[in-house]
């Protein structure tokens, strides 16, 4: 019963990880959408004229600058609600694990250890941006 529950403990910690991921990505989906919705809402904004592709190059140019100079987006309601839910989940279980550790027996918290570094190594794996 020991081993099932410290296998359990492993898995909460890699769940709370995995949440973590969840929410990062959730957010650069929400970024990635609104970008993609500017850049397809600016080259309807400008008339066409006679060089219809430079115009359209230059709204998209006008576009992309225009988010990566304001560099923030405001969910939707809808949007912030599923942002919450994320957290609200992440924190409890994060509250679980604290309660977990303070049962102060070695095992559990070996395998809060365990489960944290098998959590980081499978879920935070990810292209690291530079410059």
């Amino acid at each position: 019963m020991m081993a099932g529950s410290c296998i359990g403990v492993i898995l909460l910690v890699m769940t709370l990880e995995l949440l973590r991921r969840a929410s990062k990505e959730y957010d650069r989906y929400l970024i990635r959408t609104a970008s993609a919705a500017a850049v397809a809402v600016a080259p309807s904004s400008y008339s066409s004229d006679n060089n219809a592709d430079s115009s359209s190059n230059k709204a998209v140019g006008t576009a992309v600058t225009a988010i990566s100079a304001r560099k923030s987006v405001r969910p939707t309601i809808f949007q912030q609600a599923v942002r919450a839910t994320l957290h609200m989940v992440q924190f409890t279980i994060a509250y679980f694990v604290m309660l977990l550790a303070m049962y102060y027996n070695g095992y559990l918290i070996i395998s809060i250890i365990i489960g944290a570094w098998l959590g980081a190594f499978i879920f935070s794996w990810e292209n690291l941006d530079f410059g």
